[in-house]
């Protein structure tokens, strides 16, 4: 059956089939903000910062967890010694709650990457909550937004905001919630986990946050306020530390091999910080992928996890864009690169750009001291170079005023490539009829279809061994030598 298209005057969407959708928001009983949000109400934010409100401008729940919490931990620490029994276990519950962030918020619930067991929900909706990052929903909200508006107003956490402010100032200060970019939830509104942590959040981020690490030591080896203060504070500022590296330090420090368009980048520090999030550049481009890293060597303790878990039973649908789409984006880039670098040296002049010279007029300004040899049609002046000519002053010499093609490409000497890549910034003109210039001109004059690779700027690509003045077959007689 032929597809229907829509013709002029009839909308391509029909109204009564997004009518029948379910919204993109939040449901009554989940409100998208909080209830003493009032769109109308002007937002602080659209006020600037001055001494008399700067308090106002300050998110001080998220001071409270994000600065107050460690600081009380860090001067508790002074007086609480550290067990190596409790310093084990606050680097395991790290790893744990740190999975909790990059397998659960942000692979599986925030890109949909893979599809987990009900058993493996549950456990990556408690331990994600035990890093006290906010809720699965809030969370994987404003990172959809920060892939949708990268680098732009509608980012949450845009880095060109400045580091600081993408690694912890949109925490610490209130956001405007107009200003963030829409996203689609409508997959988390569904998801009965998610929807029972948002609403349960402050109980699971005491329980698993603070309450499970204490009364693991506690129990364990009766180290109550060691656990505490290093597996449950201390434990948490770290894991919120490398969480916010995502956001700043993968957008500002390493290469950026797919595209370079946008912020983020590729780095082996920012991957050991964040188990295996630095690979941004990569995750950009492909972030439906389960992988971060995607090269055997990589760190990516995440991807990992999520195979295993795999072979497990406990995940399934591990999504991988196909190689051969990743390879593309990665030749793309390099070939960005390699233009970028190629515009930044000396071609020579154009061919199209130069003087069309008589051969008699050529000679005569040859005899009358100029130091020009003419090499398959192009004339190049060689004044500043006979001295430096590593094959003598003498041979150089010989070719001046004659057709020096014969010499030059092999008749007294095949010259290297980078010969004839130095020749081609020598050059002054063309002589007419002259050999592959003048057939090259006189094709551009009848408007005769002649093709050469360029690059994204336009400019003729020149590879190695193509130089209009390598002749592949030479004359025979080596000419003026």
């Amino acid at each position: 059956m032929p597809s229907h298209q829509p013709v002029a005057g009839e909308q391509a969407v029909n109204p009564d089939y997004l009518s029948s959708q379910p919204s993109a928001m939040a449901k009554p009983q989940e409100p998208n903000r909080t209830k003493g949000y009032d769109p109308k109400k002007p937002h602080i934010t659209d006020q600037p910062i001055t001494r008399k409100n700067w308090y106002k401008h300050v998110n001080w729940l998220n001071c409270a967890f994000i600065v107050g919490m460690p600081l009380f931990g860090c001067i508790a620490a002074f007086w609480v010694p550290l067990q190596r029994k409790t310093a084990i276990w606050a680097v395991l519950y790290y790893f744990a709650t740190g999975l909790g962030i990059t397998a659960g918020y942000h692979r599986l619930w925030a890109h949909t990457s893979y599809s987990a067991t009900l058993p493996l929900k549950i456990f990556l909706a408690g331990v994600g909550g035990g890093a006290v990052e906010g809720s699965i929903r809030w969370w994987a909200r404003d990172h959809r937004a920060h892939h949708r508006y990268t680098d732009t107003e509608k980012d949450p956490y845009s880095v060109r905001k400045g580091l600081l402010y993408s690694h912890i100032g949109w925490m610490v200060m209130k956001q405007n919630p107009k200003r963030i970019g829409r996203t689609d939830i409508s997959d988390l509104n569904d998801d009965q986990v998610v929807v029972w942590q948002h609403r349960h959040y402050l109980k699971v981020v005491l329980f698993t946050g603070l309450i499970l690490p204490t009364l693991v030591a506690g129990l364990g080896w009766g180290d109550w306020v060691g656990g505490y203060i290093y597996a449950g504070i201390l434990r948490i500022f770290f894991v919120q530390q490398a969480t916010f590296c995502v956001n700043s330090l993968a957008h500002w420090l390493g290469e950026q091999p797919f595209d370079d368009r946008n912020s983020p980048r590729d780095h082996v520090v920012t991957a050991l910080v964040t188990l295996g999030e630095g690979y941004h550049n990569f995750h950009h481009e492909f972030p439906s992928d389960y992988r971060n890293a995607i090269e055997w060597f990589q760190y990516d303790p995440t991807k990992w996890c999520i195979w295993a878990w795999k072979q497990l039973g406990l995940a399934y649908d591990l999504k991988q864009f196909r190689s051969n789409e990743i390879e593309k984006g990665r030749v793309q880039q390099m070939q960005k690169k390699l233009d970028q670098k190629r515009a930044r040296l000396d071609w020579g002049v154009p061919l199209d750009q130069l003087p069309v010279l008589e051969w008699d007029d050529y000679v005569e300004q040859a005899n009358n001291g100029r130091g020009l040899i003419a090499v398959a049609g192009v004339v190049h002046d060689v004044a500043d170079f006979i001295k430096d000519h590593p094959g003598g002053k003498a041979m150089i010499r010989s070719g001046i005023g004659k057709d020096a093609t014969a010499m030059f490409n092999g008749g007294v000497y095949n010259h290297s490539n980078a010969a004839h890549n130095l020749l081609s910034t020598m050059r002054v003109g063309v002589i007419r009829g002259g050999c592959e210039v003048e057939i090259w001109k006189r094709a551009q004059r009848e408007n005769k279809d002649v093709h050469y690779i360029k690059d994204e700027a336009g400019n003729r690509i020149v590879r190695a061994g193509n130089q209009v003045t390598r002749i592949q077959h030479p004359p025979e007689t080596a000419g003026a030598a």
